[in-house]
């Protein structure tokens, strides 16, 4: 099978306090001379970067960041449907900017609670379509292929299922889970194999799940 560039191994960075434990995450005011350069923020220079970004990125601006994700995001896309504002959008994306996803798809309802994104999202590419039809025709005509994850009867186990590496992963409604359109829409649904008394899992973790399962199937492992 066809594997990808590695990710990065990049630790966070981290001020720790002698002898404590480590309550703020970033880094403090450069020391001068400042490095030079067009990716640079001044303000962060001066003021420090508190951010949750890997330390390659420290001081950077958020569109030299983005600019450089580009060239390296993965082709599989994450969408997740959200008709009742739906709290674990925020974590879909999140996940879906550490595993360099191409972008993530808002399907339904255009405002989305961001709290839980941690403010990943200004460099992650993120889209809306009022619809699943609407998600349905942009995959078509970008050819990609759109892979439903839900725990439904004849689902293929995502443990042994082969996901396609150029696609889209759908999410459903944490609660009812994929919508009617959603299922139509999927040209395969994956389910995630449990082994407790619950029905379903949190969306945000079957989110998760899912793309790390991509991840392993088309990346070598991180060094």
């Amino acid at each position: 099978m066809h594997r990808r560039a590695g990710p990065f191994a990049l630790p966070l960075g981290r001020l720790v306090p002698l002898g404590g434990v480590s309550e703020t995450v970033g880094v403090g005011p450069h020391p001068e001379p400042w490095p030079v350069g067009d990716h640079l923020d001044p303000e962060l220079l001066a003021g420090g970067d508190r951010r949750n970004v890997v330390d390659r990125y420290r001081y950077w601006t958020v569109d030299a960041i983005r600019a450089d994700l580009d060239p390296r995001r993965h082709p599989f896309h994450a969408a997740i449907e959200n008709w009742e504002h739906d709290r674990n959008i925020g974590t879909v994306v999140r996940t879906a900017n550490a595993f360099a996803a191409a972008a993530v798809h808002i399907v339904g309802r255009r405002r989305w609670n961001r709290r839980g994104a941690m403010m990943t999202d200004v460099y992650q590419h993120v889209r809306h379509h009022a619809s699943v039809e609407d998600l349905a025709t942009w995959a078509s005509e970008e050819e990609l292929p759109v892979v439903g994850v839900d725990n439904l009867p004849g689902a293929v186990p995502l443990e042994t299922a082969e996901l396609p590496e150029r696609c889209v992963l759908l999410f459903g409604q944490e609660g009812p889970g994929l919508s009617e359109a959603a299922r139509f829409a999927a040209a395969q649904v994956v389910s995630i194999a449990q082994f407790g008394s619950t029905r379903s899992i949190n969306a945000g973790v079957a989110a998760g799940i899912a793309m790390h399962t991509w991840i392993r199937q088309w990346t070598p492992p991180a060094t």
